[in-house]
């Protein structure tokens, strides 16, 4: 259903990516994404469609994701790249797509933008009534429905309910002063709002009734599921940065900080997200950084093109590759094959930094075996090549760790040189 919903925005946003590309013609001129005349006729030409569709279906497509407009180019986004081989990328196009469905048909003229925010802000609530309704409801109902949680809305924020045409407050004798104008009517913002959800397809909208599609009522449930899971943080780290959220997760099993994980990401746009444990993994306490890339995995496809960006950052790229190797489907165990035995050298020092700040030393001893070099003398001759800032500070503690008399020597050698630069 997301599929066809979404399809004649695929059909433009492929369109786009193989005629706007760059140094191709632009695809805007008011620096705002909207489609400019000649662009918009030139593809309704080349699809065989009418220049109003083609806007219409740009727009979806903006508002799906399928399609980022920067300045006057178009590019597209990574939903579009994974529609082919990724039914959840599907999905997630259309949800963005139904969380802007204020956006995807203009609100009736004359109404306050506070009326409309509120409309907008209580509409969740119609909906979940709607879904647990399971049928056609009345509009009438929905409308008596809306009214109730605006009210409360206007209640969080402590607003005084008048008695109509007096201008006092409710139930006050005083003197009257001139009364506020009357609160907008609510039912042409409600017929705006359910036919903005019809529109997108989480509802259908007609006869006086309303009825969530399938697809909207599964929108509703992930909506939900998602304040669920947010409400079940195990180590009530929903409110941190992404850095102190990492750093509380440092000492759960492995289960349990992918459950934190999950809750701290339901909390949160996934694009704001992802930027934080991208720039929590640029830090220099390289635990944060392994444990930001595993967030990263229980994000999933929506994270991939950042990732992508950052793969010529050294500090960043084995961590990056590993997980696009993991997200193209190879087997976590063979997804080191992907890296040069720089790279790997390079990790290993990271993950044993990672150890020696954090961890015990019976630790940084069995993390030898996770070296790819056969036998310790290599791996010294290519951890003083690799070039890591924290070389000589592995090496030490190694030394200090080991219990071996001939190795540790030899491991304090090795951190001497390229403390010395030789």
């Amino acid at each position: 259903m997301a599929r066809a919903r979404l399809a004649g925005a695929a059909r433009v946003a492929r369109w786009a990516d193989a005629a706007l590309g760059p140094g191709r013609e632009a695809a805007t001129t008011d620096g705002k994404a909207t489609l400019s005349a000649a662009t918009a006729e030139r593809a309704a030409a080349d699809l065989g469609l009418s220049a109003a569709q083609i806007r219409a279906d740009w727009d979806t497509a903006r508002l799906a994701g399928l399609v980022e407009v920067h300045g006057d180019s178009a590019r597209p986004g990574w939903r579009l790249r994974a529609w082919d081989r990724d039914d959840s990328a599907v999905l997630r196009g259309w949800v963005a797509l139904f969380d802007a469905w204020s956006l995807a048909c203009p609100e009736p003229d004359g109404h306050e933008p506070a009326a409309v925010a509120e409309v907008v802000s209580a509409m969740p609530q119609v909906l979940s009534f709607l879904q647990l309704s399971a049928g056609p409801v009345p509009v009438e109902q929905l409308l008596d429905l809306l009214q109730q949680r605006v009210t409360e809305l206007r209640t969080e924020r402590c607003e005084v309910a008048y008695e109509p045409g007096t201008g006092q407050p409710a139930g006050s004798p005083g003197p009257a002063d001139p009364a506020p104008a009357a609160p907008a009517p609510l039912a042409p913002l409600l017929d705006w709002a359910l036919r903005a959800l019809a529109s997108v397809g989480a509802l259908t909208y007609g006869g006086g009734q309303a009825t969530l599609t399938p697809l909207g009522s599964w929108a509703v449930w992930v909506k939900l599921e998602q304040i669920c899971v947010a409400a079940q943080s195990p180590a009530g780290n929903i409110e941190q940065a992404a850095e102190d959220m990492l750093r509380g997760c440092a000492q759960l099993r492995p289960n349990a900080a992918r459950a934190e994980y999950r809750a701290w990401l339901a909390a949160r746009p996934v694009g704001s997200a992802v930027t934080q444990l991208i720039d929590a993994a640029r830090g220099d306490d390289a635990l944060l950084r392994g444990l930001a890339f595993e967030a990263l995995r229980v994000v999933g496809a929506p994270a991939e093109p950042d990732v992508r960006a950052v793969v010529d950052e050294p500090a960043l790229r084995p961590y990056a590759l590993l997980w696009l190797a993991e997200h193209d489907g190879i087997d976590p165990e063979d997804a080191h094959e992907v890296l040069t035995r720089e790279e790997a050298t390079w990790l290993w020092v990271d993950t044993a930094a990672a150890v020696a700040d954090h961890g015990e030393a019976p630790m940084l001893v069995r993390h030898l075996e996770a070296a790819v070099q056969p036998t310790v003398p290599r791996l010294l001759d290519e951890v003083r090549a690799v070039g890591h800032p924290r070389t000589v500070q592995v090496l030490v503690a190694l030394a200090a760790a080991h219990p071996d008399p001939a190795l540790a020597k030899a491991v304090r050698r090795a951190a001497f040189q390229v403390h010395t630069g030789g």
